[in-house]
C-alpha cells in the first residue's frame, strides 16, 4: 500500500534555515552559504522519507519565505515598485517583496487559512505581465533525482493562487482576479513541460481553496483551468491536494470531474464529513484517493487503530490499489522530530508524534493495509492512547466545575464603553492621539543569553532578576526620552508570548526544540495543552509592578488572551476547543484582577490570533465567534471602570468580523493596518460605527524599513478621515521584539513626531 506526505517542515531540526536566512539578511554570509544550508536540509528530508518507505515524496515544498511568494516569483508577478527588470528572480527582489527594503515597503502578509503560518499576498492587476521567472520547482526535482529520490513536485494550483491574491492598489473594483487565469496558465504549462522532460511521473497541485465556500463562477474556474492544462499534463499522474476542512459537496463534484486529474487528496482529520461524502458519492473509476488520516497540524500520536478502520472502510469505495495513506496537510505545521526532546516528561512524550514520527505512522498504516501490520508498533500505540485517556494529570474536577459554571452569563462589563473611557481619561489624563507600542522591545543577544543561563541554572534568581530589572529600566527610559504616552516594560522576561504564560499554567507541557515556522525566519515553539488549565500563581504582576514603579506614566500590564493561547498552542483533541478556551479565560481573569489590585491602570490582553481561528466555512463562524469573544470578556468582566482594557490583533483580514471585535467590548484595540494597504479603514468608510479607542498600526514592524514622520502623519490623517479624534491611538502594527534598536528608535521617534505634528495641526484649527 502506497504512502504520501503532503509537505514537510523546512526550518530544520535545529532551525538551521532560520539562522542561515538571518545571517544572509545581515550581510554576514553569502548566497552560496545560504544555498548550502538549504541543499543539505533538503537532502536530509528526502533521505529520511525515502528510508521510511514513503512512496510519494514531495519536492518544491522548501521555501525561503513561503510557497505563495515562490509562486509569485515563478510567475514573474513582481509589483512595479521593486524595479525588477526581468530574468530569473534573485534574492534581492524576492526578499524585498517579502520584507521591504530601504526605499519601498513589503507586500501584504496574512494568515495561511486558519493556521499561524503566514504568506505574502500577491498584488495583481490587468496590467500585470507574467513570465516564467523562477525555475525552483524543476531545480528541486532534479536535485532530488540526482540523490536517487524520485519526488512529486508540488505547485500552488493556479486557481487557488488567484483566489488568494488581491487586486493591486488603484485597480477598479470590478476587476476579477480570475480574469488572469488565461495569462498564468501558459507559465504553468512551461513548468509542467520542464518537469516532464526532467522525468517527473507525478505532479501535485495544492488547491486548498476548494474547502472554502466558493461561488459557481469560482468553481467553474477550476474546470476551465484543468481543461486547459489537460494536454500539457498528458503522460503525468496529477494529484489535486486539499486540506484544512471538509470539501463541500459542490466542490467535491467539481474536483472529481476535473480533466486530466489522476488523484484527489483530502484532509480526513478536520474534514470528517468528507469521509461520508466519499462513501456516499464515490470516487471516479480508476482514480486514486490520497487519504489524509494522520494529522499534520497537531502533535498527538495518531490513533492507529481508528485510522486503520477509516482506511479499511474506504477500500471498498476506491479499491485497495487506489488508496494511498497520507497526512492531512503539510507537516510544516507541526514540530520536526520528537527525538530531540530529551527532557520532556516520558508519559507525555509517549502520547506525541512530531513530523518525523508522523512519517513513520503514515508508512505503518500503509503496510497494515497491505497485510504487513507491525503488531508491536500498533500495540505500543494502543497502550499510549489508553494511558492518555486514563491519566489523572489530564483531568481536574475543580477546573471543570468552574468552567461549567460560566454558562448563563455573557460576562459583559456593566458600564458602557463611552462612560468607561470618560472615567479612564480623568484618571490617565492622556493627550489627543496618545502614543503607545504593542508590548515587546528588541530581544538582544545579551538578553537571550541571560534567559538561557537562568533556565539552565547557570545564574542565580537574584542575578536574573537584576538583569531583567536593568533591561526594563532601559526600555522605560527610552520610551520616556521618546515621549511615548503609555509605556510597556518591553517583555524582557519572555521569549514567546504564549510559551511564557503556558509555563506558568497547569495543564501545559513544553518542548526544547518543538519549533514551527510562522513566517520567513520567524519560528515559534507552541506549548502543548494536554490537560485541564488553571493558574497556580500570579504570572506577570511582579514585573509589571516593578516597571510601573520606575515611571509616573501609565505602564501597561501585558497578557496574552485565552483565544490566542489556544490558537497558538498544540491543543488537546479529547474535548471541544471552546471548553479548553474557557478554562484559560478563567486563569487569565485571575491575573487581570491581581494586576489591577497591584496598581496597574492599563492592561493589554492580546488576542492576536482571534481571527486566525475563524472556521473556513461561513456556516461555522457564528458558533466560533460566540465562544471566542465570550472568552475574552470573561478575562476582564470584573475590573473597575477606571481600568483601561486594551487588546491587540495582527496580520489577518478583520473586516468581516468587525462586529465581533466591537462585541469584545475592549476599551482600546490596536490592530494591524499598514501592511494591508489600510484595508481596515474601509470598514469605517462604509459606515461601521466604532466608539471605543482604536489604534490602527501606523507602520509595519515586520520590515526593517524606517518610515518617515511625513509618511506616518499621512497615515494618521487617513485614519482621522474616518475615525473620531478622541478615540484614535498612534502605535506600530505589532510588537518590536524581532527588530533592532537601530531600527526601533528612529521609527518610534518619527511616530511620536507625527502624532505631535497632527496634535498641533488639530489645535490650530479649533
Amino acid at each position: 500500500m502506497a504512502s504520501h506526505i503532503v509537505g514537510y517542515p523546512r526550518m530544520g531540526p535545529k532551525r538551521e534555515l532560520k539562522f542561515a536566512l538571518e545571517s544572509f539578511w545581515d550581510g554576514k554570509s553569502s548566497a552560496e552559504d545560504l544555498e548550502k544550508v538549504a541543499t543539505d536540509l533538503r537532502a536530509s528530508i528526502w533521505k529520511q522519507m525515502s528510508e521510511a518507505g514513503i512512496k510519494y515524496i514531495p519536492s518544491n515544498t522548501f521555501s525561503y519565505y513561503d510557497q505563495v511568494l515562490d509562486t509569485t516569483a515563478m510567475l514573474g508577478a513582481v509589483p512595479d515598485r521593486y524595479s525588477w527588470t526581468g530574468g530569473e528572480i534573485g534574492h534581492s527582489t524576492y526578499f524585498s517583496m517579502a520584507r521591504g527594503n530601504a526605499t519601498v515597503p513589503a507586500m501584504e502578509m496574512t494568515k495561511w487559512f486558519d493556521t499561524n503560518y503566514h504568506f505574502i499576498v500577491p498584488e495583481l492587476s490587468p496590467a500585470t505581465k507574467f513570465s516564467y521567472a523562477s525555475h525552483e520547482a524543476v531545480s528541486e526535482y532534479k536535485e532530488a533525482k540526482a540523490l536517487g529520490v524520485d519526488t512529486v513536485p508540488v505547485l500552488v494550483g493556479p486557481v487557488s493562487y488567484l483566489l488568494l491574491s488581491k487586486a493591486a492598489k488603484g485597480v477598479e473594483k470590478s476587476f476579477s482576479l480570475l480574469s488572469l487565469l488565461d495569462s498564468i496558465l501558459p507559465i504553468y504549462k512551461e513548468v509542467v513541460a520542464e518537469l516532464k522532460a526532467a522525468g517527473a511521473s507525478w505532479i501535485q497541485f495544492d488547491e486548498p481553496t476548494l474547502v472554502k465556500d466558493l461561488a459557481a463562477h469560482e468553481l467553474a474556474a477550476f474546470s476551465s483551468a484543468y481543461a486547459e492544462l489537460e494536454s500539457a499534463l498528458s503522460g503525468l499522474n496529477v494529484l489535486i491536494e486539499t486540506y484544512f476542512a471538509d470539501v463541500p459537496a459542490e466542490s467535491y463534484k467539481t474536483l472529481t470531474s476535473l480533466s486530466g486529474v489522476t488523484a484527489y487528496g483530502f484532509d480526513l482529520v478536520r474534514g470528517t464529513k468528507t469521509v461520508e461524502l466519499i462513501k456516499s458519492t464515490g470516487i471516479p473509476s480508476g482514480k486514486y484517493l490520497f487519504a489524509g488520516v494522520v494529522d499534520g497540524r497537531n502533535i498527538w500520536a495518531d490513533d492507529l487503530a481508528a485510522s486503520l478502520s477509516t482506511l479499511q472502510s474506504l477500500e471498498s469505495v476506491v479499491g485497495k490499489d487506489k488508496l494511498v495513506v497520507s497526512t492531512s496537510c503539510s507537516l510544516m505545521h507541526t514540530a520536526v522530530d520528537l527525538v530531540n526532546e530529551t527532557k520532556l516528561d516520558s508519559e507525555i512524550k509517549s502520547w506525541l508524534a512530531f513530523a518525523a514520527q508522523k512519517v513513520v505512522e503514515v508508512n505503518a498504516l500503509g503496510k497494515a493495509l497491505a497485510g504487513q501490520k507491525d503488531e508491536a508498533y500498533f500495540a505500543a500505540n494502543a497502550a499510549a492512547q489508553a494511558s492518555r485517556r486514563s491519566s489523572p494529570r489530564v483531568n481536574n474536577e475543580e477546573v471543570q466545575k468552574a468552567a461549567a459554571a460560566l454558562k448563563g452569563s455573557d460576562h459583559r462589563r456593566a458600564t458602557p464603553v463611552s462612560a468607561r473611557l470618560d472615567a479612564q481619561q480623568k484618571k490617565l489624563n492622556l493627550p489627543v492621539l496618545p502614543t503607545t507600542t504593542i508590548g515587546s522591545f528588541p530581544q538582544t543577544m545579551d538578553l537571550r543569553r541571560v534567559r538561557r543561563e537562568y533556565k539552565a541554572k547557570k545564574i542565580s534568581e537574584e542575578d536574573y532578576v537584576s538583569a531583567i530589572k536593568e533591561e526594563i529600566s532601559k526600555v522605560v527610559k527610552i520610551q520616556e526620552e521618546l515621549d511615548i504616552d503609555v509605556l510597556v516594560h518591553g517583555e524582557p522576561e519572555r521569549n514567546d508570548m504564549v510559551e511564557y504564560f503556558g509555563e506558568q499554567l497547569s495543564g501545559f507541557a513544553f518542548t526544547a526544540n518543538g519549533w514551527v515556522q510562522s513566517y520567513g525566519s520567524r519560528c515559534v515553539k507552541p506549548p502543548i495543552i494536554y490537560g485541564d488549565v488553571s493558574r497556580p500563581n500570579p504570572m506577570t504582576v511582579f514585573w509589571s509592578k516593578m516597571a510601573q514603579s520606575m515611571t509616573p506614566r501609565p505602564m501597561k500590564g501585558m497578557l496574552t488572551g485565552p483565544v490566542t493561547i489556544l490558537n497558538w498552542s498544540f491543543v488537546r483533541n479529547d474535548q471541544p476547543r471552546f471548553e479548553t478556551c474557557y478554562q484559560i479565560a478563567l486563569a487569565i481573569k485571575k491575573e487581570v484582577e491581581d494586576l489591577e489590585a497591584g496598581g496597574i491602570q492599563v492592561i493589554q490582553i492580546d488576542e492576536a490570533a482571534l481571527r486566525e481561528g475563524l472556521p473556513l466555512r461561513k456556516s461555522e463562524h457564528a458558533f466560533y465567534l460566540d465562544w471566542a469573544v465570550h472568552s475574552f470578556r470573561i478575562t476582564n468582566c470584573g475590573v473597575q471602570d477606571t481600568t483601561q482594557i486594551h487588546t491587540h490583533m495582527c496580520y489577518s483580514n478583520f473586516n468581516d468580523i468587525i462586529h465581533s471585535i466591537i462585541n469584545m467590548d475592549a476599551d482600546v484595540i490596536t490592530i494591524e493596518n499598514s501592511r494591508s494597504d489600510e484595508k481596515l479603514l474601509s470598514v469605517f468608510r462604509e459606515g461601521v460605527t466604532y466608539g471605543a479607542g482604536i489604534g490602527p498600526g501606523v507602520y509595519d514592524i515586520h520590515s526593517p524599513r524606517i518610515p518617515s514622520t511625513e509618511e506616518i502623519a499621512d497615515r494618521v490623517n487617513k485614519m482621522l478621515a474616518v475615525l473620531d479624534t478622541n478615540i484614535l491611538w498612534v502605535n506600530p502594527d505589532c510588537g518590536l521584539k524581532t527588530r533592532k534598536y537601530t531600527e526601533v528608535k528612529p521609527a518610534l521617534t518619527n511616530m511620536v513626531a507625527a502624532a505631535k505634528l497632527i496634535r498641533t495641526q488639530l489645535a490650530s484649527t479649533k
